[in-house]
C-alpha cells in the first residue's frame, strides 16, 4: 500500500492466519508522513496488532514496525536482514489454514 496510513490490523493478522512466518510494517520517519500523522497511527494499530498476536498463542516479535524513508536503502535493506533472521530463530508460524 501507499502509505501506512491505511494499515488495517486485519492485513496483519490475515498474514499470519495465511501462514507468513513474519510481517514488518514500513512507514516514512515521524514528521514526515505525506499524511501528516498516518505513521503514527500504523504504529498505534501494529502496537495493538502486537498483543493479539501474543493472545494468539504466538510470539510478538513476529510483527514489527520500522521508520525508514524512501532515501534508505541501505537502512531498509538492513531492516529487511535483520527482521528475516529474527524470524528465523523464532522458527516457522505454527498457524497454518
Amino acid at each position: 500500500m501507499p502509505c501506512t496510513a491505511r494499515l488495517d490490523i486485519n492485513f496483519i493478522l490475515k498474514a499470519l492466519q495465511e501462514g507468513a512466518d513474519g510481517v514488518l510494517v514500513v512507514g516514512c520517519h515521524p514528521g514526515d508522513c505525506a499524511y501528516k500523522t498516518g505513521n503514527l497511527g500504523a504504529e498505534r494499530r501494529v502496537r495493538f496488532a502486537r498483543g493479539l498476536v501474543e493472545q494468539m498463542g504466538l510470539n510478538k516479535e513476529r510483527v514489527k514496525m520500522v521508520f525508514v524513508s524512501a532515501a534508505e536503502g541501505d537502512k531498509f535493506a538492513a531492516e529487511v536482514n535483520t527482521f528475516a533472521e529474527e524470524i528465523r530463530k523464532i522458527g516457522p508460524n505454527p498457524i497454518r489454514l
